[in-house]
């Protein structure tokens, strides 16, 4: 039977790439969380970290079920949260910034569920695709995105390309096995507005490169096909930021908490996750 402190220390060590940093992390010695991890890899019968030079790396099998183990102990954090009947009113205001396509076709129904659980507590969103000053700007918190058959073939397609801060993304990376390429794309329509760019990929107008989370919906609809589903597009992590630690308050703690679940969960039905 897995247990959740075993769960909690492979997270922490996945999150570190230090079993002795978990295990400070946790209160644990390190003998415990040796253990610890033992205990999960011979429930699962599969090996999930491995040491390389002065980091634990995960296995292939970590990195699929690292997924898992994240949705698992979120989601029962949240469970301990509603039933907990006595905790203390969230309440006030709550200012986040996110990109346009995420916040509107992914973010949106999650900031519902979140307000739903909170009923108190007022929340801003301020929507767009330009970087966002945390110092500057009245924002608590920002979502964005990082940074970002043959791939070949690709350069012979209308590409739909997005713009940020007047640079147009025209260099697609990508990771085919053990292969990096990066593939000069071109086309008729260049937008800042990712959501754009979306409806233009719903339209038929062209390929697009977007994140997974802002096109799972539509795919698991059929509305967007996954074209070369056995390469993947240049990692981009969505960040939650504050300026400050300061600024980590309870509503802020949560809604991180909330988020992760149901990114977690998007990330789970992945088509690369069941390759």
């Amino acid at each position: 039977m897995l247990r959740i402190d075993d769960l909690q220390l492979f997270v922490r060590t996945a999150d570190s790439g230090s079993l002795s940093a978990a295990a400070r992390a946790l209160d644990v010695s390190p003998a415990v969380a040796s253990a610890a991890l033992k205990r999960l890899e011979a429930s699962l019968g599969a090996r999930l970290l491995v040491r390389s030079t002065r980091r634990l790396r995960l296995t292939a099998e970590g990195e699929a079920y690292l997924l898992h183990a994240r949705a698992a102990l979120a989601s029962l954090h949240e469970g301990a949260q509603a039933l907990a009947g006595g905790r203390e009113a969230i309440s006030g205001v709550l200012q986040l910034s996110a990109p346009s396509d995420f916040g509107r076709n992914v973010l949106l129904p999650w900031l519902d569920e979140f307000q739903a659980s909170h009923p108190q507590l007022q929340l801003r969103l301020l929507l767009g695709d330009g970087l966002t000053d945390l110092f500057r700007q009245p924002v608590d918190i920002v979502l964005r995105y990082g940074a970002p058959q043959r791939l070949e073939e690709l350069t012979g397609h209308s590409c739909l390309r997005f713009m940020l801060a007047g640079r147009v993304h025209d260099r697609w990376c990508f990771q085919e096995g053990r292969r990096a390429l990066t593939v000069q794309v071109s086309g008729d329509r260049v937008s800042d507005d990712a959501d754009v760019v979306r409806r233009w990929a719903l339209a038929g107008a062209g390929l697009a490169y977007k994140s997974w989370l802002d096109i799972a919906d539509d795919v698991a609809a059929g509305r967007l096909q996954v074209l070369l589903s056995d390469c993947l597009g240049e990692a981009a992590p969505l960040n939650l930021l504050c300026a400050h630690r300061a600024q980590l308050s309870k509503p802020v703690r949560l809604l991180h908490e909330h988020l992760q679940v149901r990114c977690a969960r998007l990330l789970l039905r992945a088509p690369w996750q069941g390759s």
